[in-house]
């Protein structure tokens, strides 16, 4: 989240210095075009941390179910 974040802000102010500097109508439009690409790949890598990580937590939660099942066998005996 923090990531997407500092993206968006990185993207604001290079649009904002951009937009200082255009004098004309098509490279307003340009940069535009390149904040809006810009964000919406910064957008689809944060999804995509997104799933790996809810993926990755999943594992994990089954690790320990797992390790939990084996843990009371052994305490018991297998019983």
């Amino acid at each position: 989240m923090k990531k997407i974040f500092l993206s968006l802000a990185a993207l604001a102010l290079v649009a904002s210095v951009y937009s200082c500097r255009e004098t004309t109508t098509e490279n307003a439009e340009e940069t535009a075009e390149t904040v809006v690409n810009e964000t919406e790949n910064a957008i689809e890598e944060a999804a995509e941390a997104t799933e790996d990580a809810m993926e990755d937590a999943g594992e994990a939660v089954e690790q320990a179910a797992d390790d939990t099942k084996e843990a009371v066998k052994d305490a018991t005996d297998g019983q």
